[in-house]
């Protein structure tokens, strides 16, 4: 396939980020993994990261089926382009789907990390924002809640 790399397509068959919760992120809103890998600094409670570890898991039960479907909706739009005279109505069918699975793609990631959030203290947000470097530029609004 043309339009994804092998590292991309490797990346949507794992479930990882790749960029789609890169607005959570941004705005110190925690990713399950990021507060795995900083359990020690986040001083994590076994219940914290049995919670993190169980929204990982449901996150990547939704986005790996996902991944697989975007993937094949890139190799349908690239098929519509291998016709002799590709029309303009399969253009945007098939562009349509990949926007859909992506949009869906990229919700599951987000909504991870608002189910994420509630977790830790303020404290523990605080630090998070801090260990991934959006003390400064990041919006830390959600902190109190």
């Amino acid at each position: 396939m043309k339009a994804l790399s092998p590292a991309r397509i490797e990346g949507l068959l794992a479930g990882q980020g790749l960029g789609y919760a890169k607005t959570a992120e941004l705005t110190g809103w925690p990713g399950p993994l990021h507060v795995l890998e900083l359990e020690i600094k986040l001083s994590l409670s076994a219940g914290q990261k049995k919670q993190m570890k169980t929204l990982r898991q449901d996150m990547l039960n939704r986005v790996k089926p996902l991944g697989e479907q975007l993937i094949e909706a890139e190799r349908a739009l690239e098929i519509v382009f291998s016709a002799e005279q590709p029309s303009a109505e399969a253009v945007h069918m098939a562009t349509a789907k990949v926007a859909e699975i992506e949009g869906r793609l990229r919700a599951a990631h987000l909504t991870t990390h608002l189910a994420a959030a509630p977790v830790l203290n303020k404290e523990q947000r605080a630090t998070y924002i801090k260990a991934r470097g959006y003390g400064q530029g990041g919006h830390a609004g959600h902190a109190g809640h």
